[in-house]
């Protein structure tokens, strides 16, 4: 099936049920957690990653970016059916009839995935079919098996031997020789071969630590191109080698997605790192979510697979083209600027700074940091200097995502060493980063900081660092709160939010929060901090009913929230509750909404829109409008369930005037953004806006990147 090139169009998603219509005079008397107001929550994701995709249709975006594009929705999507397919496989295996917000049970629910997620994986492969002569045109060529000359031949044949062969390992399926075990997204050759007179069947695994793309030299293609072939299809056009004395039979790829959700029964745990170690270990052996086979692959060999992966016809997906598109992504290191999108260098904030000096300047007044417009250069010249400063006494921290070779991560075990008291929550329960926050974990303690797993049945997902200061006037806490993980690299391709400050309230607030992570605290009020699971669902609710009484009197009203997911039932119904009273609203959600904008006498004040670009929006905003002195929060928390109850989170005030007004100057510009918005339809639908012949092109993004590079925002430093 082919995409449609206007896919980015006025596109409705065929599998995104409409709402239950009511008759018109029951409307306004139709109680808000009617299923008909709500969109499913996967199929909402679901339109998130198609979003994703039709950018890889756009030919506005340089065309490795638009292979990025592509990339970015395999991995989604292998993502999606390792945690949340298989949540709902798991409920329907446990019998669950437990009811979504829009009245689906776990089978209605994977019923509709399944269908969608089929559609998906066709879409893919047909984007990969629009794209790939697009980069051949451009220099970049790939070489099917059938393409293969003698000289070609013979130089893989040699790669083979030399490079590859020495790494494969045929395992053999007959009564002396178990199935194999198969990692989850692994890519392998199912191989019948003629051995002893008898058929018989082998796996062999396409390695990882291998490349994906074999690069042919000019000399061997003869072309003044890039040349590519596939691992795959070098290790199948060398099979023989594997089996030498036997007759082939059949080669075909096939690759599964298992259960990779870590499901830890925490009262149960005396140690929760190596409670979490060894879950790490048992989910290599979880259920399996998909089976992605080759279309053409023979019935007795698919047969075998299936029993021997225990799934069912429906969880077999039938490829017509090439598997695992997130590869893709290693494409974006080849040497071709002219194919990407323009090189920024994003302006850095107390470059230089001695440390004493940076904490003179956040002594003073904020600072608002906006990644990637911004360098994450300040948030680790903070934590530098709190190892470096002699009159620093303690660093709090808490740390979630935080990548590899963190520079963060050295200067607390600096400041570790220098004899600061340094305390770190690990949060070992996020989610694909498990193991590396062990390893972490494990290397802050060995130098003697105090490091936190994680609160018991909560995520830590708080962004907060807090350092404690002696000086002449006495002890000062100086603060950087964050929408985003420490993390420099996703720094630079997510938009996030941090605020540098050491305003004395907030100081305790964050104080008090340290307390609740490493001790006993039954605090559940804060100065101005609204905190999960503590205050941060009642604190939204009082701030939304606020604008509700002030709509009611007349007065101005109105909120603006940009998160990437709004899916929280009582938060929907009390934003419905908002628009009954007259509060307008602009939702600005990058991904899950499961909010029906519209409807008539229940949403009508409600508009919803999602940004997708060159950048991922990242970053929480929640603007209310106050009678007319507006309030801006930011933080962590997305309006889900498992933010405003399951989480360690935190949204924090915005303070300084200066910073608010160019907050709400941002809301305002991604509002008018006529180049990568879409707008959110009742039906659960997206439509990307679009804008009249006369009208100037605002893509918000670029306006921001252009605007920071011009701008020193909040005084030079």
């Amino acid at each position: 099936m082919s995409i449609r090139q206007n896919t980015t169009e006025n596109r409705v998603a065929s599998s995104t049920r409409a709402p239950v219509k009511p008759k018109k005079n029951r409307k306004s008397a139709l109680p808000l957690n009617h299923p008909s107001l709500y969109t499913n929550r996967e199929l909402s994701w679901l339109e998130f990653n198609q979003r994703v995709l039709d950018q890889a249709l756009d030919e506005r975006h340089p065309l490795l970016e638009r292979v990025k594009f592509l990339a970015i929705t395999g991995t989604n999507l292998d993502e999606f059916f390792m945690v949340r397919v298989a949540t709902i496989l798991r409920q329907i295996k446990n019998g669950s009839e437990s009811l979504t917000s829009d009245g689906l049970t776990p089978k209605q629910q994977f019923s509709e995935i399944h269908g969608r997620t089929e559609k998906m994986l066709q879409d893919q492969h047909s984007a990969w079919s629009l794209l790939r002569p697009l980069l051949e045109k451009n220099g970049v060529k790939f070489l099917e098996m059938r393409s293969y000359n003698d000289g070609i031949k013979e130089y893989l044949h040699e790669r083979f031997m030399n490079e590859i062969y020495p790494v494969l390992t045929p395992m053999a399926f007959d009564p002396g020789h178990p199935f194999p075990h198969i990692s989850s997204l692994s890519m392998n050759l199912a191989v019948v071969v003629r051995h002893n007179q008898e058929t018989k069947f082998a796996r062999v695994k396409i390695p990882d630590v291998l490349p994906r793309f074999l690069e042919i030299p000019e000399s061997v293609s003869g072309q003044n191109k890039i040349v590519f072939v596939f691992l795959e299809d070098v290790i199948r056009s060398n099979i023989d080698e594997l089996f030498p004395g036997t007759e082939i039979r059949d080669i075909r790829l096939f690759r599964i997605i298992r259960d990779t959700d870590l499901v830890i029964q925490e009262d149960e745990a005396d140690d929760l790192l190596e409670t979490v170690d060894k879950g790490l270990k048992q989910i290599r052996y979880g259920d399996v979510s998909l089976l992605q086979v080759e279309k053409s692959m023979p019935k007795r060999t698919l047969s075998v697979l299936a029993d021997n992966c225990q799934v069912d016809e429906e969880l077999v997906s039938r490829s017509e083209g090439r598997m695992n598109f997130a590869d893709l992504m290693q494409l974006m290191k080849l040497p071709l600027p002219q194919l990407k999108d323009k090189p920024f260098f994003p302006p850095v904030l107390f470059e230089g700074l001695p440390s004493e000096q940076l904490f003179e300047r956040i002594r003073h007044r904020d600072y608002l940091l906006h990644h990637p417009y911004q360098s994450f250069y300040p948030v680790e010249a903070l934590v530098k200097a709190a190892a470096e400063d002699p009159q620093v006494l303690a660093v709090k921290m808490t740390l979630y995502r935080i990548g590899s070779n963190s520079p963060v991560i050295e200067h607390l075990i600096n400041a570790a060493e220098a004899g600061k008291q340094v305390t770190v929550l690990v949060e070992l329960k996020a989610r694909f980063d498990e193991r590396n926050n062990i390893v972490w974990a494990r290397r802050l303690e060995a130098v003697g900081a105090h490091v936190i797993y994680g609160v018991v049945h909560l995520k830590t997902h708080s962004k907060i660092c807090l350092v404690v200061r002696q000086e002449s006037d006495g002890i000062r806490r100086y603060m950087h709160l964050g929408t985003g993980n420490y993390n420099p690299f996703t720094s630079k391709i997510y938009t996030d939010l941090g605020l540098l400050t050491s305003n004395h309230e907030i100081g305790e607030d964050a104080t008090h929060v340290f307390n609740y992570l490493t001790g006993y605290s039954n605090k559940r009020e804060f100065n101005h901090l609204l905190v999960a699971p503590v205050s941060l669902r009642s604190g939204l609710e009082t701030l939304i009913e606020r604008e509700i009484e002030y709509a009611r009197q007349g007065r101005p009203s109105g909120m603006i929230f940009k998160v990437n997911s709004v899916a929280d039932q009582k938060v929907i119904t009390k934003l419905y509750e908002a628009s009954k009273a007259g509060v307008r609203q602009d939702l600005i959600v990058r991904g899950i909404c499961c909010l029906r904008p519209g409807v008539e006498g229940v949403s009508e004040k409600i508009r919803v829109r999602s940004i997708i670009g060159r950048f991922l929006e990242h970053s929480r905003i929640y603007y209310f409008e106050n009678g007319g002195k507006p309030e801006i929060y930011c933080g962590s928390a997305d309006l889900m369930e498992r933010n405003l109850s399951r989480r360690v989170e935190i949204l924090f005030p915005v303070i300084d005037q200066e910073i608010l007004d160019h907050l709400k100057q941002n809301l305002d510009l991604m509002l008018s953004d006529n180049t990568l918005a879409f707008n959110l339809q009742q039906d659960g639908s997206y439509r990307r806006i679009s804008k009249n012949s006369q009208d100037p092109e605002i893509n918000s993004q670029m306006k921001l990147l252009e605007w920071y590079a011009e701008e020193n925002p909040f005084g030079s430093v």
